[in-house]
């Protein structure tokens, strides 16, 4: 099983987002995704809840998790998000930035502009790292 590490410092927004895409449209048998960060929230951002529902992902039920070594181990890459010196470090993994800001305090209009640029770059990096997908939208480029 290939599994994909999404963290940002809070784990409520970004690397839920991330996670939650690349559960859907990865192949489930082949690959997995997993959300963690380095001093996780006490709940999702009720924003970025409202913002997947609408895109038929409900994220009312997930917990922010500590990155730890344990959870780490055994991932082929780690994707931080934008968040600094903040960002977890773990030895070993590929590791690769995407800039995203963090949706805690926008406007759920801003969130949902992060939200489908995360979609977009789950599907490029499923295509990339030659991920088996059940299912994968058509592409559109980022400007």
């Amino acid at each position: 099983m290939r599994t994909f590490i999404f963290a940002c410092v809070h784990n409520a927004g970004r690397s839920q987002i991330s996670a939650a895409f690349f559960n859907l449209l990865a192949d489930p048998t082949n690959a997995q995704a997993i959300s963690a960060g380095t001093h996780p929230a006490e709940q999702v951002h009720p924003v970025v809840v409202e913002v997947m529902r609408e895109v038929g992902i409900d994220l009312s039920q997930a917990k922010p998790q500590k990155l730890t070594a344990e959870l780490a181990q055994n991932a082929e890459m780690l994707i931080t998000m934008g968040c600094g010196d903040e960002c977890p470090y773990v030895p070993g993994l590929i590791r690769e930035d995407w800039p995203l800001p963090d949706p805690k305090g926008q406007a759920v209009e801003a969130v949902r502009e992060t939200r489908d640029n995360i979609k977009q770059r789950i599907v490029e990096l499923i295509e990339q790292r030659r991920v088996p997908a059940v299912q994968m939208p058509k592409r559109h480029s980022r400007s």
